[in-house]
């Protein structure tokens, strides 16, 4: 599975839940930990996404549409 985007507050997590489901996208959420901060750097905890690769463009569009950055690893 492709990871998509991270979700760091609630709010936004349930608002990508809703726009991919209502566009039809099969995916899975998960909470993992990621490092967050500039100064302080600190081990935080949010919502994972993923979807299968056949369904990666069309996540990206949905997401893109609705003004979510599509996640690009570092």
């Amino acid at each position: 599975m492709d990871l998509i985007y991270i979700a760091k507050k609630l709010k936004e997590a349930l608002r990508l839940e809703g726009m991919l489901t209502e566009s039809g996208v099969e995916y899975a959420v998960e909470t993992d930990k990621y490092s967050g901060g500039v100064l302080f750097r600190s081990e935080r905890v949010g919502a994972f996404f993923y979807v299968l690769p056949e369904a990666l463009e069309q996540a990206h569009e949905v997401m893109r549409k609705h003004g979510f950055r599509i996640f690009q690893e570092q």
